[in-house]
């Protein structure tokens, strides 16, 4: 009987402390709360510890019977009264503190966890209490039967960790967006690094899920970042010295690829283009049909006679054939010597060609032998990339001469074409694919130039996305792309290209992230301008890392797409501590504030901010750096 008082006694002790007022109005989720007389101090003292008070950005109770409805405290504010004093016969100034509360979710007692949404809206007069260590444990205890990682702890209780489900978490798109200094790189990092760590003795992990980071600065190919089973492919344009990221040639193909490759217009180039790679005959025997070819386009040129084709065309098509010869010859370059030395010339009256003795009106074969005994010995790059630009040349020399398109409208897709292909090739190879043998690849596009650094993002992806789909067992296999500095290819304000280019480009990645979740397909984008990011992007995403942010376009681009975060939370957004972020989203029930846990310094990502002072010392041998 004693021990049953006492119980009452300490469960009516406990409620005279933790209570705080009153329900006072009730709009909608947003209620207002009146604060008790003896409620009004920062702090409160129950069985000799210190308990923080209401405030705002604190979470409370409200019961009804029992329901216990959880809300938010987003604002308070004071309400002045004139009340009359019987006893002294006056008005007096009575002073009432007034909470505003936004309502999000309730304790299962069923499930014994906290849930989100409101199965109940509470009453006037219905009692508000503060939450006790228990529940606010259970609050933050988002997914006690998953497999979690921890991210770090929450800003106003160090001392509460945040663990976030692995299934809610990366069965989802995620956006990591903060100014540059904000921390975002180590939550990146670090998110993928708890999920690594946490599979690491998994062999299906390894043989079920990829994972694939596009870096646009360099910052994860650190031996040690994320985890050491990993492939790193450091891509350049500089030199033909870098790696090169492996791409099935059909796919380098594909009309959509090399039209936006090579910036086809879309009346004239790119059904030139369509006519070209359709064009079966080079595929068998290449070497020898390659020469048959070569001799039969010079043998068009000079068996039509055309002035409007004149000299320069051979000048023009031999300096072509130059740059595709297998290395070490010189064929072509020996030619066109003869062509611009003045061995080729134009007959006006005869409208024939002749060259030095032999006039190209009879035997033309033997004529052009005899002229360039050397021609049949030509070799033409064999890689499929050599391939598909002899290809392309041949069908643009085909059309010019038998008048099937203007030269004018074709031309300049043949200049951009040698440009572009050269590039490419320094980045990719199409003539040994293998399937990756680790589950993480990294792939550093900090030594690539701003025009590639638009396009093969976009070739990998959708390689990537396409293969995936093709093996189907969406049930056990995962794909999980990781676009850091999302804004450079995500744009949909960039001027820099054509429009057809922006197009196709926004309709992939969008369908990606619309529909890829059918596919086992994630996508995670990290930025410093999330407004720069299609909007239908930003929505889609499902889980939110949010760092300081100060431009007002950023916040607004945030606050328009992400509807887990409060009013307050908005406005804190660009105040935020460097390495503090609102983590919203699916993988948490309510949006907390998180002072994500920092890498150690071999597992960091290379976005440091060099300590200028020290690094200017010259007692300094080595400047520290501080992580970004």
């Amino acid at each position: 009987m004693s021990s049953q008082k006492s119980k009452i006694s300490e469960t009516l002790l406990r409620e005279s402390i933790f209570i705080i007022g009153t329900v006072s109005s009730v709009e909608g989720r947003k209620i207002r709360v009146k604060v008790k007389k003896d409620k009004n101090l920062s702090h409160l003292s129950y069985r000799g510890r210190t308990i923080k008070n209401v405030s705002v950005g604190s979470y409370i109770k409200i019961t009804k019977g029992f329901i216990e409805i959880i809300g938010k405290v987003e604002g308070e504010y004071i309400k002045e009264e004139t009340v009359y004093n019987r006893e002294y016969k006056k008005d007096e100034l009575k002073i009432s503190r007034f909470l505003e509360v936004s309502l999000f979710g309730h304790f299962s007692k069923k499930e014994d966890r906290f849930k989100q949404g409101i199965k109940e809206m509470p009453l006037i007069d219905n009692e508000c209490y503060l939450l006790d260590r228990d529940e606010f444990n259970k609050l933050h205890r988002f997914f006690s039967d998953e497999r979690t990682i921890t991210v770090g702890v929450l800003t106003e209780e160090p001392s509460q960790e945040i663990k976030l489900s692995i299934k809610k978490l990366f069965a989802s798109h995620i956006g990591v967006f903060g100014n540059t200094g904000s921390g975002k790189s180590n939550t990146l990092a670090r998110i993928f690094s708890e999920l690594f760590n946490a599979n690491t003795d998994k062999d299906n992990f390894k043989n079920n899920a990829s994972f694939v980071i596009i870096d646009f600065n360099g910052e994860y190919t650190k031996e040690d970042l994320i985890t050491k089973n990993k492939k790193s492919y450091n891509l350049t344009t500089r030199n033909s010295d870098g790696d090169k990221y492996p791409i099935k040639q059909s796919n380098i193909e594909r009309l959509e690829i090399i039209s936006v490759l090579l910036e086809a217009t879309e009346k004239t180039q790119k059904p030139f283009l369509n006519r070209a790679i359709r064009n079966e005959y080079l595929e068998e025997d290449f070497e020898n049909r390659t020469k048959a070819n070569v001799l039969k386009t010079v043998k068009d040129i000079l068996h039509k006679g055309d002035p409007n084709l004149s000299v320069a065309i051979f000048s023009e098509y031999f300096s072509h054939l130059r740059q595709l010869e297998t290395n070490g010859q010189n064929v072509a370059s020996g030619i066109l010597n003869k062509i611009e030395s003045g061995d080729l010339k134009y007959h006006s009256n005869s409208s024939t060609y002749y060259i030095g003795q032999y006039y190209a009106n009879s035997d033309i074969e033997n004529v052009i032998l005899n002229a360039f005994p050397n021609l049949n010995t030509i070799a033409i790059d064999s890689s499929n990339l050599g391939k598909l630009k002899f290809k392309i040349l041949s069908q643009y020399y085909h059309e010019i001469i038998n008048g099937y398109s203007n030269q004018e409208h074709i031309r300049p897709l043949i200049g951009r074409m040698f440009k572009k292909f050269e590039m490419l090739g320094k980045l990719i190879t199409t003539d040994n694919y293998n399937s990756a043998d680790n589950n993480l690849e990294v792939i550093n596009l900090k030594d690539v130039n701003l025009e590639m650094k638009k396009t093969l993002p976009l070739i990998i992806v959708k390689q990537l996305y396409d293969e995936h789909k093709e093996v189907g067992d969406f049930e056990l296999k995962s794909l999980h792309i990781v676009i850091d500095e999302a804004h450079n290819i995500l744009s949909s304000a960039s001027e820099r290209e054509s429009e057809t280019w922006k197009d196709y480009r926004l309709e992939t990645f969008e369908e990606l992230i619309k529909e890829g979740r059918k596919f086992s397909t994630f996508l995670t984008v990290s930025s410093q301008r999330p407004y720069d990011i299609s909007p239908t992007i930003i929505s889609q995403l499902h889980n939110y890392f949010i760092h300081r942010l100060i431009n007002d376009l950023d916040i607004k681009a945030i606050e328009k797409t992400v509807a887990y975060l409060d009013k307050l939370s908005f406005e804190s957004i660009p105040v935020l501590a460097v390495g503090s972020c609102f983590i919203a989203g699916l993988a948490s029930d309510i949006p907390v504030k998180v002072d994500i846990d920092l890498l150690p310094i071999e597992r960091q990502p290379r976005s440091e901010t060099i300590n200028l002072e020290k690094a200017w010392n010259d007692n300094t041998s080595q400047p520290d750096q501080e992580i970004l």
